[in-house]
């Protein structure tokens, strides 16, 4: 049988078991449709795009890890970078000038060759609007490398990256998903459906994507770094946390990311391995500053003395996370601000506020996800969150939506909206997810992703200056600055920092969690 018929097959009857109850009852046919080599992956979500300079969620740079390369990658179990497609680099005295020599002999999936010219294309097509496929976005996170100028192709294996300013995180960027080099010969080929018909230089291949059934890549014989093990991956979209966690169980998929906390107890037995991993995760609630009764900064401090959150990481979470204290993560150890302690749980200092604003019995609307990358128990904690605001005197109204369909919700804006919406991060540098969601140049109408519209001018400049300061304990002090300002300010009510999990059954080897979440298969072996 072919192999794009064996994992078709597999996915189908997974799937028809999950629909029909047979996956708890029946476990056995579902584990016998599951060849050997081939991964089944149960994701949270079905993905946006497979084009990785177009979308924003780590459910989807999961499936892009394995499709392409970048000029740079995190080295294996950090978030420090090594070359990848790039072999060296260059970088000049005053900071604004990379000059990257690039990888010999490799080749697209699609057969065209990957050289300089691919990497300005790439570049240009996310920056520059006048670029002829720059209409195959948007591209949301073109803010990562918003600092450069102009990229020149020096020769066929060299490029040059000119800045307009020194720029700190700009390795750290190129290595993630947003850096992933694409093939121009399939952009040109495919226009704006090159997100479903997508070619990198990755240990995979994509075969196929049927929509809200599966993703199948197979693997890439010729990879520059070594053929993986595996012989394809099906990365199924598996919504419902409880409903994937029966799949595992069941064996219809060999790996479940982001376990729920009250199932991690059905995989402590021999036939699973559970892996943890803490990383650069904030788990937060967006408040609507620019309208309603969030616009008050006494009500946004109300919202975080109001929330339990150790009740929440402890009770619902289940201690797979720990309070966050402000909007960084601690795993940036060199930049977090360590003197700073998180909101404590006081509903009478959270009552004294909502009294000296003159708000009694506040409206809010509050939108909750059913599920999303990183976004833990959403609905779970929606409703503990509720619970604990309207103890205070808020008066709570909850709007729930499938993760693509909250993200079109939040992403653009709560204005006439919504007053409050979960979210979370996880990122790759400590510059990234303040510059892209608290400065006032990020608010939604300017591309970014303030989607409460918290401005602090003295932010913004702190946040302008790390980004350029070439001495790491410069931005250190920089980001534990703008770490005092936000948490004081309160646009968010800062909930948790997560620890990664994720549970492979006993036919999985090799496996780790990456600090970055992302999945990293071409090491993986599938009995």
């Amino acid at each position: 049988m072919a192999l794009k018929q064996w994992t078709r097959r597999a996915a189908l009857i997974a799937a028809l078991a999950a629909t029909t109850g047979l996956t708890a009852l029946a476990p056995a046919p579902a584990t016998a449709q599951t060849p050997p080599g081939v991964l089944i992956v149960g994701q949270i979500a079905e993905p946006k795009a497979l084009d990785p300079a177009a979308v924003t969620a780590v459910n989807d740079f999961r499936i892009l890890m394995n499709l392409y390369d970048g000029l740079m990658r995190y080295k294996d179990g950090t978030l420090e970078v090594e070359p990848a497609l790039a072999t060296e680099w260059q970088i000049s005295e005053d900071g604004t000038e990379y000059t990257f020599t690039l990888r010999e002999g490799v080749t697209f999936h699609d057969g065209s060759a990957f050289d300089a010219e691919a990497v300005k294309f790439n570049f240009d097509r996310m920056l520059n609007e006048d670029h002829p496929y720059h209409d195959t976005g948007p591209f949301p996170l073109a803010f990562f490398f918003s600092a450069v100028e102009e990229v020149t192709v020096v020769d066929p294996q060299t490029v040059k990256f000119t800045l307009n300013a020194p720029y700190a995180p700009f390795l750290s960027n190129l290595a993630y998903p947003t850096g992933l080099i694409v093939s121009p010969a399939a952009v040109e080929q495919h226009g704006a459906d090159f997100g479903r018909n997508p070619s990198g230089t990755g240990a995979f291949t994509f075969a196929e994507w049927r929509s809200n059934e599966a993703v199948v890549v197979e693997a890439n014989p010729d990879y520059w770094d070594g053929a993986p093990d595996l012989q394809a991956v099906v990365f199924r979209p598996i919504t419902d946390a409880n409903t994937r966690t029966a799949e595992m169980l069941a064996g219809g998929i060999d790996l479940m990311v982001e376990v729920p906390p009250v199932s991690l107890s059905e995989f402590q037995g021999d036939g699973y391995t559970l892996h943890e991993q803490a990383g650069p995760h904030v788990w937060f609630l967006i408040l609507n500053a620019k309208e309603g009764p969030f616009a008050e900064k006494a009500v946004r401090q109300a919202a975080n003395y109001a929330v339990n959150k150790t009740a929440l990481v402890e009770n619902v979470l289940e201690g797979t996370a720990e309070v966050a204290a402000g909007p960084t993560p601690p795993a940036f150890a060199w930049a977090y601000n360590e003197s700073l302690e998180p909101y404590p749980y006081d509903p009478d200092k959270a009552r004294d506020l909502l009294a000296e604003a003159g708000m009694e019995a506040p409206e809010v609307t509050f939108y909750v996800t059913e599920g999303g990358s990183g976004m833990l128990d959403p609905i779970a904690m929606g409703t503990a969150i509720q619970a604990d605001l309207e103890a205070v005197g808020f008066d709570v109204s909850i709007e729930t939506y499938e993760w693509n369909a909250f993200l079109g919700n939040v992403n653009p804006g709560l204005e006439g909206k919504a007053d409050m919406a979960e979210m979370a991060w996880m990122t790759n540098d400590p510059d990234t997810l303040p510059y892209l969601a608290l400065r006032t140049d990020a608010w939604p109408d300017a591309g970014g992703f303030n989607s409460g519209y918290y401005s602090n001018p003295e932010v913004d400049r702190l946040l302008e200056e790390a980004r350029v300061a070439t001495d790491q304990d410069t931005r250190a002090e920089l980001y534990k600055e703008m770490q005092e300002i936000v948490q004081e300010d309160a646009p968010w009510v800062f909930v948790a920092n997560w620890k990664k999990n994720a549970v492979t059954s006993d036919r999985v080897e090799n496996f780790t969690l990456q600090p970055s979440f992302f999945l990293l298969l071409d090491d993986v072996v599938k009995n």
